[in-house]
């Protein structure tokens, strides 16, 4: 779509009509809102004049190019102020560690079974803590599908690990491990009794 004498035309007169840009795209047709408002600004009708003011006649013969305006020269200004530096700043002390949450379970799901201590049958925490005397100590990087991946202390803490011994076939585990938290359940039921 070209701008036309006859569509700049039509535009000057709708604009100082008070039409909106909207209204005037659709009288020209096929030219957009953002269109109109960029050429109203380009023809410097961009203040719509008051309302016993009439625009100025289009000329008839050929538009002239549009100005191209020139950059107004700033304004010669006093002398920088020098730049001050800023205080260097404290250093930050270490941020305390992150507590772990627990996890989120959705509403109406069950938890997972998690042993407590009383479930726990002495025999089986005897052979975990002699276990874990001899763990491997490894870190989560550490671990591959033969090595325990029972976890052992805080992970908040730099004293966390896992255990790393080789795992029970099929288990995640080593057997002691396995012990703790695959029980069956009639032995869970009589312990609680």
């Amino acid at each position: 779509m070209s701008w036309t004498d006859e569509r700049v035309d039509t535009l000057k007169r709708m604009w100082g009509e008070g039409q909106s840009a909207s209204q005037i795209a659709k009288v020209l047709g096929g030219v957009t809102r953002n269109a109109v408002i960029g050429k109203v600004h380009r023809l410097g009708l961009s203040n719509r004049g008051s309302e016993g003011e009439e625009l100025p006649a289009a000329p008839a013969a050929e538009p002239a190019p549009e100005p191209v305006r020139a950059a107004e020269p700033a304004p010669a200004r006093a002398e920088p102020e020098p730049v001050r530096a800023a205080p260097a700043a404290a250093p930050t002390p270490p941020s305390p560690p992150i507590p772990m949450r627990k996890p989120i379970v959705p509403a109406g799901q069950p938890l997972p079974p998690q042993p407590s201590a009383n479930e726990i049958s002495p025999e089986a925490l005897a052979s975990v803590r002699e276990v874990e005397k001899r763990a491997r100590k490894l870190t989560l990087m550490d671990l591959t599908e033969r090595t325990c991946k029972w976890p052992i202390g805080d992970p908040a803490t730099e004293e966390f690990w896992f255990c790393g011994l080789p795992a029970t076939p099929g288990k995640p585990y080593c057997e002691a491990h396995v012990g703790v938290a695959f029980q069956p359940m009639s032995a869970r039921r009589d312990r609680r009794r």
